[in-house]
């Protein structure tokens, strides 16, 4: 299977518990919507994970056990930095928190071909997130690189009052 690698969740006498690994299918979109309404990550439509799925798949990663969506990635290549990819969302089925499936994602991320040219990965993340500042801060012990965080997308900048900054975080370079 090109492009797919399995892992094993638990142990190697439960083969029902193993995450499949992939690139998304469009059909994958909807999945990824309903674990993140079942999560505290901010909601995006249904149409946002579909069309992720569709046009950035390359960029994107599914994990799968007994073919249901556990776990997610949806990430682009910016534009106008080339050398970089952006995490925009990472979602863990609360079932597989706790297994290395999020930082198993980003490391297949990190191998597939459109991340051949990436040297840095960038993510936006809430000063209350610990999981996901946690989660990057792995990724760049895993390459032995640095991290760095900057005020990013100020309170101000967001409709209403009820959410919290952004700070940029970015993992890099990768060696």
């Amino acid at each position: 299977m090109k492009g797919v690698i399995v892992i094993n969740t638990h142990n190697k006498q439960a083969p029902e518990l193993e995450a499949v690994l992939s690139h998304p299918a469009k059909e994958d979109g909807a999945a990824m919507w309903e674990l993140v309404t079942k999560s505290t990550l901010d909601t995006n439509s249904s149409y946002k994970y579909i069309l992720m799925s569709e046009y950035f798949n390359e960029t994107c990663v599914v994990a799968k056990q007994n073919n249901q969506v556990v776990g997610f990635i949806t990430a682009f290549i910016p534009p106008k930095k080339q050398d970089a990819i952006f995490i925009w969302q990472v979602g863990v089925d609360a079932s597989q928190r706790g297994k290395g499936i999020a930082s198993k994602m980003l490391h297949f991320l990190l191998k597939s071909k459109a991340c051949k040219d990436v040297s840095f990965v960038e993510a936006t993340i809430t000063p209350s997130n610990r999981a996901s500042q946690s989660l990057f801060q792995k990724l760049a012990r895993d390459f032995n690189t640095e991290i760095r965080s900057c005020e990013f997308f100020t309170e101000d900048v967001f409709p209403g009052e009820d959410h919290e900054e952004e700070l940029k975080f970015i993992v890099g370079p990768l060696a």
